[in-house]
Parts: structure tokens; C-alpha cells; sequence
């Protein structure tokens, strides 16, 4: 953990699941724009202290707190929590940026599908974003913003892997109507799709295989796999002031995939 900053106008993220892939780079990207980082892990420890660790190492300013978005019940004390580190911390009662990232993948056929995998996609995927938005709010500053993090398998298809990208398309819906509801607060809500990306998400196949990888690429209009890179400079950037207008969106990096 770095010292408390002295300055009270810097921007603060919460980035669910920065321990790793695409939330450990959007939580690098933003920091290297200047912005503080609350980046949440599960269980990791290490991997989350690792990020916070480099961002401290560059110049920046982070804190790892533990969270399991699947467990709604913890969303209360997990607010409270941030409320404090925000006054201790950084002397405000609010931060800027939402990045609701953390998730996980479940493959197969979809006659194979059991209940207990579908609700566990349920719950981390659309029932945890949506309580967790909620009970950060109050705590979300009026002109904040909100990124949802999706898949381009919202709009084409792969086999093996319908009912992660439903819970995905459902997320995509609450996007523009929390981006209705939020307005008159000045806060933009947006969703982020990714196409194919070469991290450890189900299973690591598009980051350590070089057959899938070859194949992914050629259905990709720039010609490779997405990186993690790719990803989290995309919502850093989404993120930037240069993004104010821009609400209720879905903004697809996926390379031109199946265009």
C-alpha cells in the first residue's frame, strides 16, 4: 500500500478483478493517467498486491481491497470500507470511475450446461454488477462513470459458450438504461465488448495456444489476437475527459473481429 496522497482532485477508480488479465491492465492504464486505483481481487492476494505494487513503482497511487462480487451480501461492508479509505485516504467522500471487469467463463455444450454453473455465471456476471453498482452509488461522484465490461460474443458467435455471452447481452441492456437512469447526475455508463484476448480466461487457449490463436486471428480484421493491453488502454482512454458525451454505448476491441 502506498502512502495516503496529499491531493484531493485526483480521479479514483474501483476496478473489480485488477489482479489479473484485462482488470490488472485497465487498472495500469488508468494509473499511468494519473488516476488513484482501488483494485478489488477475490482470493488472490498476491497477484492483486503484485499490480499495486508496480502502479506504486511507476509513480502511481493504489490499494488492493478483497471482494467477491458473486457474494451480494458483502456489498454493504464493502462500501463502507471504501468510504473510509476514501476519507483517510484521499480526504473525499467519492470516487470517479466504476469498471465492473471481474468475471470467469464456463465452456461446453450447451446440452451439458448444469443449473449450479449457470447460476454461478448469474451471480458474477449480471446479479453481482448490478447489486455492486447499487451499493456504490451514493459513493459515486455526480459526473463519475461507469464501465461495464462485456464480450463481442454479444454480437457473433462461438460454439460452447451461450450462456456466458447471455449474461453478457443482459449486461449490455442494463448499460443503457442505467445510462437513462444516471443522467440527470451527469454520470455516463458504457459498456466495453472484447473480442478474442490473449489472457488466462477460460482456460488460457487464446494466450498459450498457437493453433487457436492462428485461427482467431484470421476472423480479425487487423490481422492477431487481441492482448490485455489492447483492452485496458481502450477504457482508460473511454474514461479520459475527451469521452464526457459519450454515454449508453457499447464500444466493441475486438480488432474488427467477424466484420
Amino acid at each position: 500500500m502506498t502512502s495516503p496522497t496529499d491531493t484531493t482532485t485526483r480521479k479514483i477508480a474501483i476496478v473489480t478483478g485488477a489482479n489479473r488479465g484485462l482488470g490488472r491492465s485497465t487498472a495500469l492504464h488508468l494509473a499511468a493517467d494519473g488516476v488513484a486505483v482501488i483494485a478489488t481481487y477475490r482470493s488472490n492476494a498476491d497477484e492483486a498486491d503484485a499490480v499495486v505494487a508496480q502502479i506504486v513503482a511507476d509513480g502511481g497511487d493504489a490499494v488492493a481491497l478483497q471482494l467477491d462480487v458473486a457474494v451480494v451480501a458483502s456489498f454493504a461492508q464493502f462500501a463502507a470500507d471504501v468510504r473510509a479509505l476514501l476519507q483517510q485516504r484521499w480526504q473525499r467522500d467519492s470516487f470517479d470511475f466504476l469498471v465492473n471487469n471481474a468475471g470467469f467463463a464456463v465452456m461446453g455444450p450447451f446440452e451439458q450446461l448444469r443449473e449450479a454453473d449457470f447460476d454461478a455465471l448469474v451471480d458474477v456476471h449480471f446479479k453481482g454488477v448490478v447489486f455492486l453498482t447499487q451499493a456504490l452509488l451514493p459513493l459515486l461522484a455526480d459526473g463519475g462513470s461507469i464501465v461495464n465490461t462485456s464480450t463481442g460474443l454479444t454480437r457473433f458467435t462461438a460454439p460452447d459458450i451461450a450462456a456466458y455471452a447471455a449474461m453478457k447481452g443482459a449486461i449490455e441492456v442494463l448499460t443503457r438504461h442505467l445510462a437513462q437512469d444516471l443522467g440527470a447526475r451527469g454520470i455516463t455508463v458504457n459498456t466495453v465488448a472484447p473480442g478474442p484476448i490473449g489472457t488466462d480466461f477460460g482456460g488460457g487457449a487464446m494466450r498459450d495456444d498457437e493453433q487457436v490463436r492462428s485461427v482467431l486471428a484470421g476472423h480479425a480484421a487487423l490481422g492477431r489476437v487481441g492482448e490485455p493491453d489492447d483492452v485496458g488502454g481502450a477504457i482508460a482512454a473511454l474514461l479520459s475527459s475527451g469521452n464526457r458525451w459519450v454515454t449508453g454505448q457499447r464500444i466493441e476491441v475486438s480488432g474488427g473481429t467477424h466484420l
